[in-house]
């Protein structure tokens, strides 16, 4: 199933367009990677902190995986919504999806049902196990207005109104300093901060981006579908199938390194220290996140400008790259940890050489992203979901090499296993990139 997408650029798509259609999206990420840092910074000056650091890193796992089935919608709308039939039915699909993710987590908080997976399987002491689940609770909105937010802003993408979706993330933000700073004030736990914070926030912008989007879905309902107005419940089930698969085992593989974690050496440090070195180079990785969307909506109908938006990648992945590297490899990286992130001196030590192990995670987010749009655009998504499986698999064996056997510190092994995980995700996807290329050889230019 191919569908063709609405920006039709006459002109010769430069880097500065695409840097100018990209920059809001970019910016829309790089807001949101600053949210968990920002957060850290008050657990971590709160009573307790290790304990709450890696209760908020459990609840945080767990509240992204049950996420998980609709992170791809945003795409979704970006490359399906065309007119009136098309938005009904995707809006009834998304409506489904956000109830369900609902009703799963509510499964999951039971007493019995979550004691049993974090303590008895994961190994997650007691003490970290009651914080985790009371933040887990106070995360119960968090999925449903991800679901609803990203519907709508992939409407606002495929509009031409990628600012509008800054605009969300901004309130989005504001929400997040202010009850951030309230909640800080009056000496809340910190893990029950971060998921106040973040749950109402995200409620906020998914009201905020809906209201944005009202008068292009007014046009929209007055227009007949052009290209996908053929679209059902079933055809849009087998198209999205494969993305909520791929995002469920993407983000499926915190509870098996929390797991692990959980039976390593530093097991406590380590989970403490994961959630702050991992949104330290989310922040980079974030910018490649972004770039999907942007491949999807300016590619054109012809494929025509997919050498522009290669060429593009490529200079992306070489500077965030370098501005990682120059992070951890300096004396930024202490400013970062301790007096940023407010770490004690010994996490701050155990967390130095996992961010040097990934600084090929932002390149390879770019390259990864990339690769999936091309797929997205093509119409075959199944090898997007099998890759995601691949990165899983290699993960989950890298960690029970490095904890198991190799005994190293969990967070360090962790790091190796993202690493590794995501490299072989892009190799596996690179012929299948070469294939859809190869189809489209007729239609884009040398």
């Amino acid at each position: 199933m191919r569908f063709l997408l609405a920006l039709d650029l006459t002109n010769k798509l430069t880097n500065r367009r695409i840097f100018l259609f990209w920059g809001p999206l970019a910016l829309t990420w790089l807001m949101m990677a600053f949210e968990q840092p920002f957060l850290i910074a008050f657990i971590a000056r709160l009573g307790e902190a290790k304990l709450n650091l890696a209760a908020f890193g459990i609840a945080g796992s767990f509240a992204m995986i049950i996420e998980a089935p609709v992170i791809m919608l945003m795409s979704a709308s970006t490359a399906l919504v065309t007119g009136r039939n098309s938005y009904r039915k995707l809006r009834r699909f998304t409506d489904l999806l956000n109830f369900g993710v609902t009703i799963i987590q509510l499964l999951f908080l039971i007493p019995p049902v979550f004691r049993f997976i974090v303590i008895n399987l994961m190994g997650v002491p007691e003490e970290v196990s009651a914080l985790a689940h009371i933040a887990l609770l106070i995360f119960l909105p968090w999925a449903a207005s991800i679901g609803y937010r990203r519907f709508y802003q992939g409407i606002l993408i495929r509009n031409n109104l990628t600012r509008r979706v800054t605009y969300g993330t901004m309130v989005r933000l504001t929400v997040i300093v202010v009850v951030g700073l309230l909640l800080y004030s009056a000496g809340v736990k910190g893990a029950y901060v971060g998921a106040a914070a973040m749950s109402l926030a995200v409620f906020t912008e998914a009201i905020a981006t809906r209201l944005m989007a009202s008068r292009t879905l007014k046009e929209l309902l007055n227009k007949e579908d052009t290209e996908n107005g053929h679209m059902g419940l079933r055809s849009i089930t087998k198209f999205y199938y494969p993305l909520a698969l791929t995002s469920i085992l993407s983000l499926g593989v915190h509870p098996f390194v929390t797991f692990f974690l959980g039976r390593s050496y530093m097991a406590v440090e380590s989970l403490a220290v994961l959630p702050v070195v991992s949104s330290l180079v989310f922040i980079f990785r974030s910018l490649g996140l972004s770039y999907q969307e942007v491949n999807i909506a300016l590619i054109g109908k012809q494929r025509e400008n997919y050498t522009s938006l290669r060429n593009f990648a490529i200079y992306f992945g070489i500077t965030v790259t370098v501005l990682i590297l120059l992070l951890a490899f300096t004396p930024l990286a202490d400013l970062w940890f301790i007096n940023v992130s407010g770490l004690s001196k010994e996490l701050a030590d155990l967390s130095y050489l996992p961010l040097k192990i990934m600084v090929l995670l932002p390149a390879l987010t770019v390259l990864l992203n990339f690769q999936r749009s091309l797929l997205l655009i093509n119409g075959t998504t199944g090898p997007i979901s099998t890759a995601t499986a691949v990165e899983l698999i290699v993960i989950i064996a890298v960690l029970l090499v490095c904890v198991i056997f190799l005994n190293l510190a969990g967070v360090v092994g962790a790091a190796l296993a993202f690493t590794i995980g995501k490299g072989m995700s892009t190799l596996y996807l690179a012929p299948r990139q070469a294939a859809v290329l190869k189809g489209w050889k007729s239609l884009v230019k040398p």
